[in-house]
């Protein structure tokens, strides 16, 4: 008799039709509100997408989980509201959580206190605390989508008791160590990061986009062009590489595709079909790790005169010799396109921030130059190790694509594509801290729209105290003008806008809202309040108009 291992989870959502994602102990037929799928199986495990169609605009549809004819969910006994697809409305507002950077681990001590008190502290889970909070409220208080933006999982922090498996499954004095190398412990890594009982729930209810980042493939993934040489030697890493694709696939990417993106999608049309499908996404998966090629993971959603666009900004990466850029040009030139067009409001959801602190954007742009070689290749190879040590892998260190976003901010904001929309926020993680900046051009550029980056993370992985000296650093003015210098002096290229920050830094554990309502938005920040199980919420960080 199947069991329901993983899931229900609510993915895509319109107006009149949703999809759903299931994992389960055995092949069987799924059944949501009348419909039907068979699972497909990986690797020994076997999952399901399906569509619900034929919904009402505004509709509320609480759902059971039937695996052949049995009900899996919800668990009996349990004390949770039901289940629902809720269907979007036109001209109702939408509330979008957004964030990224969550540990699996525990909620109890010692993995509830901070990093400061306890090696093993990470403090409130807020989407845990989020999924509380709204047991306790009205649905109508619920928020509709939740973005997910980067690091679901981590190959190389926290999630013990996968650890502990790894352990008791190979030698872990061998590369690489404690950290994942296959699918199978892949697999292990998104179970503990989604089987609790407060995050299944929110993940059934609330409909979820999901986009990778560096450490649901490695740390530091994709860096440079060394950084990408010195894997490619080590035996272990292709192996990771590929279960790291295939699990990907599975879990967080084809529930962001529409129904009819599904239809047209040959990988998932080969891999639906075949009670075993390992070996066709295995070759599929190990084709795109040998050319770097082959797939786009960028995707799209629109609600109600509002669109979203998610670029997958480590995946597409160009690291030659000739050219470094976030996107090659077939992502780059499908990002224009779909940028292209009349919206109330253009969400952009980057996992790495387009705008970091002035001073930390001045000072990847400098160390992008040097190592370019401008001063020498002597300097150019202690530049390379200074970015790898300390992460400089943002937009700023790959100021060809930086350049190429402002240009098409600017043609989006002033009309040239489209009427522009009331704002373009720029939705991004990575960094574990949160703030909010609002984006000056120049005066030629005549704007219309106004542009924002809203940064949120973590949701549960907070940084230390010497680690926030260091980010405040960034923000303050004697650093920052000391970084422009540098990087004016190694001939980088102005930045073209400026930007002020409106809120933070802040180093919660926390979780970014975007409310949108016709031609308004606004942006809130809330924080983890720490209290008993029934106390524990989210309190109010900052809320600001941002059109």
């Amino acid at each position: 008799m199947a069991d329901l291992l993983l899931g229900p989870l609510l993915r895509y959502v319109s107006e009149t039709e949703a999809t759903i994602w299931v994992k389960t102990s055995e092949r069987c037929e799924v059944e949501v509100l009348g419909h039907r799928e068979q699972t497909f199986g990986v690797g020994g495990h076997h999952y399901a997408l399906f569509r619900v169609e034929g919904l009402e605009p505004g509709g509320f549809y609480e759902y059971t989980v039937e695996l052949d004819g049995e009900q899996r969910w919800p668990p009996a006994g349990g004390d949770l509201p039901p289940s629902a697809i809720r269907t979007f409305s036109p001209g109702k507002p939408v509330d979008i959580c957004f964030g990224s950077c969550r540990v699996a681990a525990p909620h109890e001590e010692p993995y509830t206190k901070s990093k400061d008190e306890d090696e093993d502290g990470y403090e409130l889970d807020a989407l845990h605390v989020l999924a509380r909070q709204m047991t306790r409220d009205e649905r109508d208080n619920w928020p509709e989508l939740l973005f997910l933006l980067g690091d679901q999982v981590y190959v190389d922090e926290g999630s013990p008791a996968t650890r502990e498996r790894i352990r008791a499954r190979r030698d872990t004095a061998q590369p690489p160590g404690e950290e994942v190398i296959d699918f199978e412990e892949y697999t292990w890594l998104y179970r503990e990061a989604w089987e609790d009982p407060l995050i299944r729930w929110l993940f059934s209810t609330v409909s979820t986009s999901m986009v990778w980042d560096d450490h649901d493939m490695s740390d530091d993934w994709n860096i440079s062009r060394s950084w990408h040489e010195e894997m490619d030697r080590k035996e272990w890493w292709h192996e990771r590489a590929v279960g790291g694709i295939m699990s990907y696939w599975i879990y967080q990417h084809i529930g962001n595709l529409s129904p009819r993106e599904l239809d047209g999608n040959e990988v998932y049309e080969r891999v639906r079909a075949n009670p075993d499908a390992t070996e066709a996404l295995r070759d599929w998966a190990k084709a795109i790790d040998s050319t770097a090629s082959g797939a786009r993971w960028s995707f799209c959603r629109d609600i109600d005169g509002v669109r979203a666009i998610f670029m997958d900004s480590r995946a597409a990466r160009v690291l030659t010799e000739e050219r470094r850029s976030m996107f090659d040009d077939e992502v780059w030139d499908w990002i224009v396109d779909h940028a292209s067009g009349d919206f109330d409001h253009l969400l952009i959801a980057t996992t790495v921030p387009y705008l970091l602190s002035p001073g930390f954007h001045h000072l990847e742009a400098w160390n992008e130059r040097l190592g370019d070689g401008v001063w020498g290749k002597p300097i150019a190879r202690v530049s390379e190790k200074l970015r790898r040590a300390v992460d400089f892998d943002h937009w700023a260190a790959f100021q060809f694509s930086f350049q190429r976003l402002r240009e098409l901010l600017e043609e989006i904001g002033s009309g040239k594509r489209g009427k522009p929309p009331a704002s373009i926020v720029i939705l991004s993680g990575d960094v574990h801290h949160a703030y909010l900046s609002d984006v000056a051009f120049k005066r030629g550029a005549e704007m219309k729209s106004s542009v924002l980056q809203a940064v949120c993370s973590p949701y549960r992985n907070p940084l230390d105290e010497r680690e926030r000296k260091v980010v405040r650093a960034g923000f303050s003015r004697p650093f920052t003008a000391l970084a422009r210098g540098l990087a004016r002096a190694a001939g980088a290229a102005d930045p073209g806008i400026r930007w002020r920050l409106l809120e933070g830094p802040y180093f919660d554990n926390q979780v970014g809202t975007v409310r949108l309502d016709g031609r308004e938005a606004s942006v809130r920040l809330d924080k983890t309040v720490a209290g008993e199980e029934h106390e524990k919420a989210l309190e109010k960080t900052f809320e600001r108009r941002v059109t």
